[in-house]
């Protein structure tokens, strides 16, 4: 067992303490809570600014949902290199189609972009746990995603890249009537091996919003300690960074480096919304003697009454609304200069969102591509992470099945072929195959409907099937030009009917 998860330690260890808070913070400012994250500077505010509205725009929610829809958002292929129907394949199309596979990468892509982190665990087993028999929930290969809030990796001394360890570790409240009762189960991936444990827990600290932030470890429940043996070399939880760099196996989100001009871009449009609500009720200047008193006794203009002025001269004053340059034509050009700025970090180009001149009327897909190079070298760097994580997956899953005698299959190397997740050009794609085919037919009547009017096989053979009478029932309308060819004209234009006949008869003769 590691030295996190002892008698007297602290949960969570406070060597991980920040990044789970910067987990937690970016979930916010990617769900809109973009007040709860800031407010944590409130104390340094003036009273006019307390009393402003604060006005948010989610661009973090844009810049993670851009990462995921381009990465998983059309699916990705699994190939065994075997053949369709061999038994590797359609082993590996079972574990993508019972896993949703394509359902946990896209919010695997989503969440690792605001965390930096995402995990895939591996198991063979019952979904449900036992708690529904055999034959509803068969034993087999599960492969789930894991909140990265609750993994705390063991590196190897000296290579801070090398995980000899996932632990996992939930806390959890034992008596909801009691908040001071809490336990804190581990479960700690090993290479071959799975150790379980478990911990009482006493709340020591919580948040504003009654969020408790960290435990003490005040015993452990030794009859919950046990051991299982995988029969897999490796740990069964695969670790997929956003990115990373070399001296540290936690990767970086998209979002915390974008924090500052996000506080600013927000500031920036409460002050123009503040600036727009006291121009909508301005106060009035008006002459003097025109103001009247209410019932008690203060001072009162009725714009809605008093319509008629008498001015004596041109030196008196007119009543007139009184206004004030808050200078929005500046706050507004900072604002797109800021948005600029921001989507250039972000690796977003404009043509993504549609802002600005960034239309794409009558741009070719190779165009388009060129404009969008920046976010595609952004997905390509997380797509080589996904890539090597779902080929660990997919062996794990085939040593899984070969240490409970269920692989009836040679181990392969699986292939994870990606989209690029741009949309297609299909005249241009048509263009491009002619030029390599040199104008060979490349598609066939049938595949053709299949893919342009989404048909089955079955109803594109019907189609084909109308199409063919109807072209027979369009030629039976017009004569048969044969008809016009008597039986008495000859074959031969050259030869002359009576040398025929008297050739026959003088050879009867």
């Amino acid at each position: 067992m590691t030295h996190y998860f002892e008698v007297g330690n602290f949960y969570p260890p406070f060597e991980h303490e920040d990044r789970i808070a910067k987990y937690k913070e970016n979930k916010r400012l990617f769900i809109g809570n973009h007040w709860d994250v800031f407010r944590k500077h409130k104390q340094t505010l003036s009273r006019e600014q307390k009393n402003l509205l604060y006005v948010s725009v989610n661009f973090p929610s844009i810049i993670a949902k851009k990462s995921a829809d381009f990465l998983f958002g059309e699916n990705a292929t699994y190939s065994a290199g075997k053949g369709d129907n061999s038994t590797e394949q359609e082993r590996l199309d079972e574990w993508v189609e019972k896993n949703d596979i394509n359902i946990l990468n896209y919010e695997s892509a989503l969440s690792n972009s605001y965390r930096g982190d995402a995990y895939y665990k591996v198991r063979h087993g019952q979904e449900y746990g036992g708690d529904l028999p055999k034959e509803l929930d068969p034993f087999r290969v599960i492969i789930e995603q894991q909140n990265a809030e609750y993994v705390f990796p063991e590196t190897a001394i000296g290579n801070s890249k090398k995980v000899v360890a996932y632990h996992i570790a939930v806390p959890y409240q034992l008596d909801y009537s009691d908040n001071e009762k809490w336990a804190l189960d581990v479960e700690s991936h090993f290479a071959g091996r799975i150790e379980y444990s478990s911990f009482l827990l006493r709340p020591i600290s919580m948040n504003v919003d009654g969020e408790i932030l960290s435990w003490k470890i005040q015993g452990e429940d030794t009859s919950k300690r046990r051991t299982v043996n995988t029969g897999v070399p490796f740990p069964l939880l695969i670790h997929v960074p956003n990115f990373a760099t070399d001296d540290d196996m936690f990767g970086i989100d998209d979002i915390t480096e974008l924090r500052p001009i996000l506080d600013e871009i927000n500031n920036r449009l409460s002050q123009i919304a503040n600036i727009l609500d006291k121009h909508a009720d301005p106060a009035i200047a008006v002459p003097v003697g025109t103001l009247q008193e209410d019932d008690n006794g203060m001072p009162v203009f009725r714009v809605g009454v008093d319509k008629v002025f008498e001015l004596m001269g041109k030196d008196d004053i007119v009543p007139q609304y009184i206004t004030w340059d808050g200078q929005l034509s500046n706050a507004f050009t900072e604002l797109d200069k800021l948005v600029s700025y921001l989507l250039m970090i972000a690796e977003i180009p404009e043509v993504v969102l549609g802002r600005g001149d960034s239309g794409t009327s009558g741009s070719s897909g190779l165009a388009i591509k060129w404009r969008m190079n920046s976010l595609l070298a952004k997905v390509n760097r997380k797509r080589q992470y996904y890539n090597r994580g779902l080929k660990k997956v997919f062996t794990i899953a085939q040593l899984l099945e070969s240490a409970v005698g269920k692989a009836d299959y040679e181990l392969f190397v699986p292939i994870v072929k990606f989209k690029d997740g741009l949309p297609k050009d299909e005249m241009e794609m048509a263009q491009i195959a002619a030029t390599r085919t040199g104008g060979a037919v490349t598609m066939s009547q049938k595949t053709a409907l299949m893919y342009q009017d989404d048909l089955t096989e079955e109803q594109a053979e019907r189609e084909i099937e109308r199409i063919n009478q109807e072209q027979e029932e369009q030629q039976s309308t017009f004569a048969d030009p044969s008809i016009f060819n008597g039986s008495s004209v000859p074959a031969d234009d050259n030869q002359n009917p009576d040398d025929q006949t008297v050739e026959g008869d003088s050879q009867e003769g």
